[in-house]
């Protein structure tokens, strides 16, 4: 791809906070803001530790828009009083981001219950907060972005493992009430993707001739499209492997080929949780991120 076709594709990338942890929030926003990023992905722990108005006006200041506000969910507590808490720290994540002008709140199912083995239980509790939150949500102008984790986080952290379940769950509601995040991190292993992304752009699983699905102009589930490649061994363990840009398994271009294709034409967030990255220079990391960007996924 031409350095010329690449521009629209690069005025679309988002760097997520965690990918450069060791910076604080006016570091983050002062760094992409330098290096001509349009839009930050944001979690929520260091903004109500910076203030969430603060940070929104931050933010705003540097000439940038939070992509989506990381994180609400964990719905599958069976505990009618453990339930009740989850419900009420969702809608404060929410409103938290309405206030940083986010239209994205992710979130993680939740894991299963101590001593529970029944995961289609744990999936319906995780329909019924949904159907809770949605109107609460839209109301204030965010839409709900439910998460498929690696299957290897069903036990403790997602029962939500695939994109399958993901648009299974999130076609109970409307489009605009309640979509998908697809993360190349967790979801590159799975041969079926390519259909539920097409699926989730309202085609059918087929492809044209000419490459596309036939979803360009049909509602979206896609809410959040983020970026991680897979890398072997683990360094820590699958919470903290996640690997730069084209150091891995992933094939990046072609996760974004078929999410273009499935009518998604938001931002592209790079988030990585790896250590190695986090002891180095900041604006060295980002650097390599837009060059990576570049190389591997225009």
């Amino acid at each position: 791809m031409t350095d010329t076709a690449a521009q629209p594709l690069l005025s679309r990338l988002s760097l997520n906070q965690e990918t450069i942890r060791q910076w604080s929030l006016p570091e983050l926003a002062d760094g992409c803001a330098r290096a001509g990023l349009r839009g930050v992905g944001l979690w929520r722990a260091p903004v109500r530790a910076y203030g969430v108005t603060a940070a929104a006006r931050l933010v705003r200041d540097a000439g940038l828009t939070v992509t989506s506000l990381c994180r609400g969910g964990f719905f599958t507590a069976a505990d009618p009083t453990e339930r009740r808490a989850a419900l009420a720290d969702n809608r404060a994540a929410v409103e938290e981001a309405a206030a940083l002008g986010t239209g994205t709140l992710v979130l993680v199912s939740g894991g299963l219950p101590p001593g529970s083995r029944d995961l289609a239980g744990a999936r319906e509790r995780v329909a019924d907060a949904l159907a809770e939150l949605a109107p609460y949500a839209a109301e204030r102008g965010v839409r709900l972005a439910l998460e498929p984790l690696h299957p290897m986080y069903a036990a403790d952290r997602c029962v939500v493992s695939t994109l399958a379940q993901a648009l299974d769950l999130a076609e109970r509601f409307p489009a605009d009430q309640v979509g998908v995040v697809v993360d190349t991190y967790h979801l590159w292993w799975d041969d079926t993707v390519g259909t539920q992304l097409a699926r989730a752009g309202g085609a059918d699983g087929t492809t044209d001739a000419d490459g596309t699905t036939g979803a360009e102009n049909a509602p979206s589930r896609i809410a959040a499209f983020q970026l991680a490649d897979w890398i072997t061994p683990l360094p820590e363990g699958v919470l903290l492997g996640r690997g730069q840009l084209g150091d891995g398994s992933v094939d990046l271009r072609w996760f974004r080929e078929r999410v273009d294709a499935a009518g998604y034409r938001g931002p592209i967030e790079v988030e990585i949780f790896n250590p190695s990255l986090w002891s180095r220079n900041g604006t060295e990391v980002l650097t390599e991120v837009v060059t990576r960007f570049l190389s591997h996924v225009t």
